[in-house]
């Protein structure tokens, strides 16, 4: 029996890892538990609140295997490079990044562990390039296997847009916008009232990252807007804060607003244009120097998913990206086979071949 700890930092991780969950949890060689984080949230401005128990109890009623535990499993899967990695004792790392965008925050962190080795998922061709364009490429073990956590949308009979679109009650015959802030850096500031303009021609749908609603790393008042727009117009539905899947809504939308966001990407996956809020690049460093972004956000999918420089670009990148020309079709084939392998809702069984090959081997 070949001992699997899923290891949960953040909730919001679990989109990330079930579907290799679920493909180890049909191989009888596995045993398999989940180890959760705190994921807390600010109270009141000052105290900061676990929420481990909550999602705990959560997760026991989904039929998930919970345990404190970290070291003593042959095997960890983790949606981020670990944190405290010494904890973990003498085990293979698998790493199954909870984003699939341009943050370079992935790979610094496997990076900056030097005395651990991990196994790493990419989801396509550009990734490797740019590990590969850095000098990382030696730093793990890479593997082409494409993402899991993209699968649902390529498994027919996974989503339903006309059940979600009666279940949120928008309007069936607009267009409907998704608007998905990323937390930092983030378009969310200068967006915020903005968003109105596209009231009442379009749907407007709003996912807040996680970390706007914790008041942790923003401010409570990133929600509170977004609420009160909510309740007054029936054209707009806010995605509720424990609601984490947003793939729902990904496959919904007819076009998406976003900044550095992994669902940019995302969205790309799926062959429907979205719109980038470009935001200033030179700022965006880590503390030891390295770029936050692998890319410049002004040349990010250029040519087939419109720009926002300034909140006054709104209504016209909407229109451009629901009208896209040939041109922009084209541009955006091209990018969707460069940043993803194999989108066929079979990336999860490719990384559950690559772990069995390398756990079953030492068995």
């Amino acid at each position: 029996m070949i001992k699997v700890l899923f290891d949960l930092k953040k909730e919001y991780y679990l989109n990330s890892l079930k579907p290799v969950y679920d493909e180890l949890a049909k191989d009888p060689d596995y045993d398999i538990y989940l180890n959760i984080g705190n994921d807390q949230r600010r109270f009141l401005g000052l105290f900061l609140i676990s929420e481990k128990k909550k999602i705990a109890q959560k997760l026991l009623k989904q039929g998930y295997q919970l345990t404190n535990e970290t070291s003593g499993f042959d095997a960890v899967i983790c949606g981020d490079a670990l944190k405290n990695p010494e904890r973990y004792g003498q085990t293979k790392r698998f790493h199954l990044d909870h984003g699939v965008g341009i943050k370079t925050l992935r790979i610094r962190n496997i990076t900056r562990q030097k005395n651990y080795h991990y196994h790493v998922f990419l989801e396509g061709q550009y990734w490797y390039d740019y590990i590969k364009s850095i000098g990382s490429e030696k730093k793990a073990d890479f593997y082409l296997t494409g993402i899991p956590k993209l699968d649902p949308f390529f498994i027919d009979g996974i989503y339903n847009n006309e059940k979600l679109i009666h279940k949120i009650g928008i309007n069936p015959h607009k267009k409907t916008v998704l608007f998905a802030p990323s937390y930092k850096p983030s378009c969310i500031k200068f967006v915020q009232e903005k968003i109105t303009d596209l009231l009442p021609e379009y749907n407007v749908v709003i996912k807040l990252h996680p970390y706007s609603w914790q008041g942790k790393y923003a401010p409570h008042s990133q929600h509170k807007f977004y609420e009160k727009l909510a309740k007054k117009n029936p054209d707009v539905y806010l995605i509720d804060k424990d609601d984490f899947d947003i793939y729902p809504y990904l496959f919904l939308a007819d076009t998406m607003i976003s900044d550095t966001s992994s669902v940019v990407n995302e969205f790309l996956a799926l062959g429907k244009h979205g719109i980038i809020y470009v935001l200033p690049y030179e700022e965006l460093n880590h503390s030891d120097g390295m770029p936050i972004l692998s890319i410049d956000p002004k040349d990010w999918l250029k040519g087939a998913f419109p720009q926002m420089h300034q909140p006054e670009d709104l209504l016209p990148a909407v229109k451009s990206a629901l009208n896209p020309t040939d041109k922009m079709k084209n541009k955006l084939a091209k990018y969707r086979d460069y940043f993803f392998t194999g989108l066929d809702g079979k990336s999860a069984m490719r990384v559950k071949e690559k772990i069995d090959k390398i756990m079953k081997k030492e068995k």
